[in-house]
């Protein structure tokens, strides 16, 4: 943020990634609801491990009874949904196993899932991660790590209100 955006009263914040990995564009997600970005924008993450961390301080606002995917929302009211795997809903839980519960608050870090990716591709799913804002039509601007290898907590997506 520049002396500018701080004059506009404009607040840059961060996502931290959830997962390590490799960071792709959302554009190449094999479904089109998070290529076509139907549910906001975002970017995707080829993930290395199965643990599924908070990418920022936050509120439990939705956690999938199947375990295979988590919603936060932030103070400032951006909403987030990671998402495990590709139509791994039909999955109905086996490999997930949820850290947290709805509308627990949660620090950046903090563990929200375990997946066990081996076992999700040997069932013959895309293990592929899409972190997506869901409402980031309400955002200014919006910027995505689209390559390259990530490590948990580094930062990934970059917004202001």
């Amino acid at each position: 943020m520049g002396l500018f955006g701080f004059l506009k009263g404009k607040k840059e914040s961060s996502l931290g990634a959830p997962v390590k990995g490799e960071c792709i564009p959302i554009c190449e997600v094999n479904d089109p609801t998070f290529a076509e970005e139907i549910l906001g924008k975002g970017m995707a993450i080829k993930p290395a491990d199965g643990r599924i961390t908070a990418p920022v301080d936050g509120t439990v606002s939705t956690l999938f009874p199947t375990g295979h995917a988590v919603g936060l929302t932030t103070a400032d009211g951006v909403e987030i949904l990671i998402h495990v795997g590709l139509d791994t809903v039909q999955l109905k839980g086996q490999y997930f196993q949820p850290a947290v519960a709805a509308q627990q608050e949660v620090k950046k870090g903090d563990l929200l899932l375990e997946a066990d990716l081996e076992g999700i591709r040997g069932a013959g799913y895309d293990t592929v991660i899409p972190v997506i804002i869901c409402n980031s039509e309400e955002l200014s601007s919006l910027q995505c790590k689209t390559q390259g290898e990530v490590n948990t907590g580094e930062e990934v997506i970059t917004y202001s209100k």
